[in-house]
């Protein structure tokens, strides 16, 4: 087993850990999605099923992901061509660019366009959320989903013709499928029933916000690999959901 692939594993069994581990953390206004009744089944039983459903899931869709984006020349987790400062410097001044970008826009929408600050997980919570997106998210929406679909249309379909282009097109997608998957835990964080009750300005914010972000890992990804699209996601969280959440 190569390096990379042993990394892989490794940041999947953390992001298993830390899923487990969330359910002793405390959830703020996310405290409404648990039952009233509680769990349907005991804390230990939650923590366990959450470990080994993430651990599962992950590892297939990720593996799958690692295997097909090294067909597409995208580098390994662990590249001899990729310096550290490739693969963790500049995501990580991109992500802080990032992070600084979602606070004015959160700004701009709420002072110009009346639309509420965004919710924040509290302290704890906040930073266990920013690992486990840097890592979770970027496995599917980046590792698996960039890859899978590019290979499939390209190699599959087109016979390797419109590489780069495709990708781009299959990353946008990714941005926006990643911008949809936000609404269903901010109608739980606002208290609301559907989409019709959010404004028009605050599904474009939701929108630019998190495409923003995808567009960027996504060019690390393509550029310096995996790590590199994590490191972007992890960042930009922390100054966002981390630091401007306890702000």
């Amino acid at each position: 087993m190569s390096t990379s692939t042993r990394t892989f594993f490794l940041l999947v069994i953390l992001l298993a850990i830390l899923s487990a581990a969330n359910l002793l953390m405390p959830q703020g206004n996310l405290v409404s999605t648990v039952p009233s009744q509680g769990y349907p089944a005991s804390l230990p039983v939650m923590m366990l099923a959450s470990f080994a459903i993430v651990l599962v899931l992950y590892s297939g869709l990720g593996f799958l992901g690692l295997k097909l984006s090294q067909k597409l020349g995208i580098p390994n987790l662990i590249s001899p061509e990729i310096s550290n400062w490739q693969r963790f410097g500049l995501p990580a001044m991109a992500g802080v660019l990032v992070g600084l970008f979602l606070i004015l826009m959160d700004f701009v929408f709420s002072r110009f366009l009346s639309v509420n600050r965004f919710p924040h997980p509290p302290f704890p919570t906040s930073l266990l959320a920013t690992i486990s997106a840097g890592i979770g998210e970027e496995i599917i929406f980046r590792l698996f989903f960039i890859s899978f679909w590019t290979w499939l249309i390209s190699y599959v379909l087109l016979r390797r013709k419109g590489l780069v282009p495709l990708y781009w097109v299959i990353s946008t997608l990714s941005a926006l499928v990643f911008s949809a998957g936000h609404f269903p835990s901010l109608m739980i964080m606002l208290g609301a029933k559907s989409l019709s009750q959010f404004s028009p300005a605050l599904i474009v914010e939701v929108f630019l916000l998190n495409s923003v972000l995808s567009l960027v890992a996504a060019y690390q990804y393509k550029k310096s690999g995996y790590l590199a699209a994590a490191g972007v996601h992890f960042w930009a969280d922390l100054v966002w959901h981390v630091v401007w959440g306890m702000v």
